[in-house]
C-alpha cells in the first residue's frame, strides 16, 4: 500500500523529466525548423512562388524531425528505445508528421484562408501557434505510443 504514493511520485518525476528533456530536444529542432524555413522562404524559385511557403515548411519540418528523433531516442526516451530502430523510426515519423500537420494546418489557414501572407504572420501561425499545438500532440504520441514502456518486449529493448 505504501508503494502506491512512491510509484506515483516516481511516475510524476519521470513525466516531468521527460517533458523537460523533450522541450530541450524540441528547442534544437525548433532552431533547425525555423532557421531552415526562413532561409528557404527568403529564396523562392519563381516557378513555385505561390506554393513556396508550404514547400519550405515541409522541408524544414522533415529536417527538424530527424534532429528530434535522434535527441528523443538517445536522451528523452533512452530507457525505452528499441533494438528495432526501423520500426521505431517509422512510428516516430508518423507521430511527428501528425503533429507537424497541425503546424502546417495553422500556416495554411493563416496564409490562404485569412490571407495573412507576411513573413511575420507565417512565422506566428506556423512556428508559434502551430508549434505549441503540434508539440502537445507529438509528446503524447511519443510517450504513449512510440516509446511506450508497455509496448516494448524485454528482448526488443535497446541497450
Amino acid at each position: 500500500m505504501l508503494d502506491r504514493p512512491r510509484r506515483r511520485t516516481d511516475g510524476l518525476r519521470t513525466l516531468v523529466r521527460q517533458l523537460l528533456q523533450f522541450a530541450v530536444v524540441g528547442g534544437f529542432g525548433f532552431v533547425v525548423d525555423v532557421g531552415l524555413f526562413n532561409l528557404l522562404r527568403a529564396h523562392p524559385p519563381s516557378e513555385f512562388a505561390e506554393q513556396w511557403p508550404i514547400i519550405a515548411k515541409c522541408v524544414s519540418v522533415l529536417a527538424a524531425i530527424a534532429v528530434n528523433w535522434m535527441g528523443n531516442r538517445w536522451w528523452t526516451f533512452r530507457s525505452s528505445r528499441r533494438r528495432n530502430t526501423a520500426r521505431e523510426a517509422v512510428e516516430f515519423l508518423i507521430a511527428s508528421l501528425v503533429g507537424s500537420g497541425v503546424s502546417l494546418l495553422c500556416l495554411w489557414v493563416s496564409h490562404y484562408v485569412l490571407d495573412l501572407r507576411s513573413v511575420l504572420a507565417d512565422n506566428i501561425s506556423a512556428n508559434f501557434v502551430g508549434l505549441a499545438l503540434g508539440s502537445a500532440v507529438r509528446f503524447a504520441a511519443y510517450r504513449w505510443w512510440v516509446f511506450a514502456e508497455h509496448r516494448i518486449a524485454p528482448e526488443d529493448r535497446a541497450q
